[in-house]
């Protein structure tokens, strides 16, 4: 069983296929490498493409102490893998924890990131509702080690931006909330309480992301309403960025929209890869 070893000696669980320009998954709280099947499946017909499982997330390492899940631990996870693959960069695409941890390697490493999709990401960033955040990440963290993750799943799954995956495809709704179900409490417990309720709001790093000149894709279902803001924020603020919003969509956008998901990611790599998605023209910023 393939693993990368992270700084602090946590083992990462990875999968691979494919080859070309490397492409690097980085999955949201909720998922796990396995819910990137269907871009592994479509993408490393072009792209080496890496999925891995987040320390907590087993096959990876689940460490006892919540100190060891903050979101320098996962951004830095991330280059460990690079690191272990040899690939000097490579295309990050993200999703809502993923996301976060791609900005922050643009931001730290970006000699290390080739582009940035970054979906679903910014929430818990309101900076007015940032305590009530916090305090919802660690009452989610006890339940996860209370009535553990099955439990804990029914409640999750009926989140306002988890409903339009039940509404438009319940299957794979239940199926998703299921491989939940299974998830270790524990690594749950830690990475809501370490990185979910303890990463810095984005919008206190506006002055930093101005920097950054990494192509970005933002993505953002209309129905995600915990992301819009952050995501309009990043679109003002991320110098190479553009911004596209999926109709009636929520959060989980790699699975809801699979094929639209994998048409503006591919379309934006091309161009980035190309040299044609650069930061934007003042002109366009006039008036």
């Amino acid at each position: 069983m393939p693993h990368a070893t992270a700084t602090d000696g946590v083992r990462l669980y990875f999968e691979e296929v494919g080859a070309g320009t490397p492409l690097l998954f980085l999955h949201e709280f909720a998922a796990d490498h396995s819910n990137w099947e269907p871009q592994l499946r479509y993408f490393a017909r072009r792209h080496r493409c890496i999925a891995y499982a987040a320390r907590g997330y087993t096959p990876s390492d689940v460490p006892a102490s919540p100190d060891l899940y903050s979101y320098v631990h996962f951004y830095t996870d991330a280059l460990a893998v690079l690191d272990h693959l040899g690939i000097a960069s490579a295309h990050f695409v993200g999703l809502s924890m993923g996301s976060y941890s791609s900005l922050q390697v643009a931001l730290n490493a970006p000699r290390r990131i080739r582009s940035m999709v970054l979906a679903g990401v910014g929430s818990g960033s309101d900076l007015t509702q940032l305590d009530a955040f916090r305090a919802q990440c660690r009452a989610t963290a006890e339940q996860f080690e209370t009535l553990d993750s099955a439990e804990t799943a029914k409640v999750t799954r009926g989140a306002p931006g988890r409903i339009p995956f039940l509404v438009k495809d319940p299957r794979g709704h239940a199926d998703f909330y299921a491989a939940l179900a299974r998830h270790d409490a524990r690594g749950s417990a830690n990475t809501m309480r370490g990185f979910q309720g303890g990463r810095p709001s984005i919008y206190t790093m506006a002055d930093a992301i101005r920097r950054v000149t990494t192509p970005a894709l933002i993505i953002c279902g209309d129905e995600d309403e915990a992301c819009i803001e952050p995501s309009l924020f990043l679109k003002r603020h991320l110098p190479a960025s553009g911004l596209t919003f999926f109709p009636k969509s929520g959060h989980v956008l790699n699975l809801e929209e699979p094929a639209l998901f994998n048409e503006a990611a591919e379309r934006f790599i091309a161009l980035a890869e190309a040299g044609r998605w650069g930061v934007r023209d003042p002109r366009s910023m006039a008036g």
